[in-house]
């Protein structure tokens, strides 16, 4: 009796963010960052806009990348690198770019957002998240067999 095929079952990516402890706790931290920053932005926006719409719209916009990056880790694969990659690089950007305005020109933000002063207000976690998390896409990265 000839073998049959086994059932297809679905594995994760091989890169996935979740196959390590390491993985896992990058993850954890942009989700929290995801929920908080989305949910702060939220709440201001819809509470006091006028004060400063700048920084809340930055707010809400640093919430949409910790949104993207944690999924783009979660779900792993090619896609998923690329999601996380431009999320993280975007983040990177932001944190530098808000937290020199926010330092340099403080009139511009009466309000803080989660980049401002390089992330300050967060223990600076919003500076250093997304070294960490390119550098673990890149540690991830496909090989050449």
């Amino acid at each position: 009796m000839p073998d049959s095929p086994a059932p297809a079952t679905r594995t994760r990516p091989a890169d996935a963010a979740l196959n390590t402890g390491l993985g896992r706790v990058l993850l954890f931290v942009y989700g929290i960052f995801a929920l908080s920053a989305s949910a702060r932005a939220l709440v201001q926006i819809i509470s006091k806009f006028s004060e400063a719409p700048l920084a809340y719209l930055l707010s809400a916009l640093a919430g949409l990348v910790y949104i993207a990056a944690t999924v783009g880790l979660a779900i792993g694969g090619e896609r998923g690198r690329r999601i996380a990659l431009t999320s993280c690089s975007i983040e990177l950007l932001g944190v530098l770019v808000v937290g020199t305005l926010s330092v340099a020109d403080a009139v511009a933000f009466p309000d803080d957002t989660v980049w401002s002063h390089y992330g300050s207000g967060y223990g600076y976690v919003p500076l250093l998240l997304p070294f960490i998390g390119l550098w673990w896409i890149w540690r991830h990265r496909p090989r050449p067999a």
